[in-house]
């Protein structure tokens, strides 16, 4: 699959165009690193129709803008059970979206744990992408025979250069579609790149890794890869990068709301830029037909109905804490708290529909309450609310969006989050002591639909 670079003559008519002011500016430009090649990353999809026609655009646009080899890296999670339109459909968006993705660049994908979701079967999917012309990655293996469903690594042509692409996923089985989880073996992926990676990447020209398990999956094998190798990461739907000597470690977003714009340097580093998808920027005409059609065809009139009206727009992360928030006025507590991934997108201003609002709150379940020592709080909130600029190092991957308020003066404080947080507490709050309790009443879409939405 080899990636067009620019000719030679037109890069000597665009040299010959520079202005020079005393020789000043060819100077600068001679000291200045050369972009060899780009890596338009994306990751965490999850059928996001809302952005898929504006983000097919938006890398179709960056690979125009510049003349050198791209390569699109989709890091896993394409698919979304929890999207009515996209099981009715059999993911016809996102499978016409796949489709167009090879003719703007050559395409990666790394497998998450949602790509199975409307095919049970990983073989059936890894065909089916291979057949578009997408190259598929992926540790994971048929536990029925131990065939793996994709290489774990490849090598293409990027240019004058090559590049080495691995790509593992998360070994959390309890998140993949529950009828496939009998046929999936899938290594700890600190283990699998503890043995694997170095042999994987060895003589490696230029690198990319492309993992799916998570930020703490990731953290151990950080320091073990090649200075200079760019690393993608997904699965926890965060949106950070961070600097590995000469090389990147960079998350990418999630829900088609964002991607990074990798470039590969001529002096052996990697730079990178994260690029936000507007919900009106420009969209991929043929797309947005098919998406508008599709909507039409397979959403109820039950879905299309108007839960109620958000009176502005939030990020994601304001999303969560207006959620956490509101579960924490309706169990009489004073901190909330709901996983970051029980989200998908952030809220529109606006009428809002029940399809609209399953995008945002994606898991309904119940509310659990618990009785803390006050002293205990910012132990709990450690944690929570990833979403801002922090060290690394305090970086768990899973975390929860979460509210405090009316603390001042108390011996003991009530906290309320989610089902699925309380039973994995660990992963959430770092502690495993917390006794909850069920609140009675409505359960979590219904809360977080009565917090943020007004009703006429």
């Amino acid at each position: 699959m080899p990636l067009a670079a620019p000719s030679r003559r037109r890069f000597l008519a665009g040299a010959a165009a520079l202005p020079l002011v005393g020789g000043t500016a060819a100077l600068a430009l001679d000291q200045s690193p050369a972009v060899i090649g780009r890596v338009l990353a994306t990751s965490d999809l999850h059928s996001a129709y809302e952005r898929s026609a504006q983000l097919l655009a938006a890398l179709r646009a960056e690979v125009r803008s510049r003349p050198v080899p791209h390569l699109i890296a989709v890091d896993g999670d394409i698919f979304e059970h929890g999207n009515v339109v996209s099981v009715r459909s059999e993911g016809a968006i996102d499978w016409a979206f796949l489709a167009a993705l090879p003719s703007i660049a050559p395409t990666v994908v790394n497998l998450g744990n949602h790509d199975n979701d409307l095919i049970p079967d990983l073989h059936e999917v890894v065909e089916r992408m291979q057949g578009l012309g997408i190259t598929v990655l992926s540790n994971i293996v048929d536990a029925r025979n131990g065939r793996p469903y994709a290489p774990a690594a490849t090598e293409l042509t990027f240019g004058e250069r090559r590049l080495r692409i691995a790509g593992f996923g998360t070994n959390s089985l309890n998140t993949y579609p529950k009828a496939s989880r009998d046929w999936l073996s899938i290594p700890d992926p600190t283990e699998w790149a503890n043995a694997h990676l170095s042999s994987l990447l060895e003589g490696a020209d230029l690198t990319l890794v492309m993992s799916h398990a998570g930020v703490a999956g990731d953290r151990g094998m950080l320091a073990a890869l090649p200075d200079g190798a760019l690393m993608i990461g997904g699965h926890n739907h965060l949106l950070f990068q961070e600097p590995l000597g000469r090389g990147l470690y960079a998350h990418t977003g999630s829900w088609s709301n964002a991607y990074t714009a990798a470039d590969y340097l001529s002096d052996g580093s990697v730079r990178a830029q994260s690029r936000t998808v507007a919900l009106d920027g420009a969209a991929d005409p043929t797309l947005a037909v098919l998406i508008s059609t599709t909507l039409d065809r397979h959403l109820t009139a039950q879905e299309r109905a108007v839960l109620g009206t958000s009176p502005t727009a939030l990020s994601l992360g304001d999303t969560g804490r207006a959620v956490a928030a509101a579960f924490a006025r309706f169990a009489g507590a004073q901190a909330g708290f709901i996983g970051h991934t029980t989200l998908g997108t952030g809220l529109s201003a606006g009428p809002v529909s029940r399809y609209a609002f399953d995008a945002v709150v994606r898991f309904d379940g119940k509310l659990m309450a618990a009785e803390v020592p006050a002293s205990r709080l910012a132990e709990l909130t450690a944690l929570a609310n990833q979403d801002r600029v922090m060290p690394f190092a305090r970086r768990t991957g899973d975390f929860v969006y979460g509210a405090v308020e009316g603390i001042e003066g108390r011996e003991t404080v009530r906290i309320v989050t989610t089902d699925w947080c309380a039973l994995n507490q660990h992963e959430y709050f770092g502690v495993t002591d917390l006794a909850f309790a069920e609140v009675p009443g409505p359960g979590v879409k219904a809360v977080a639909a009565q917090g943020l939405l007004s009703v006429a």
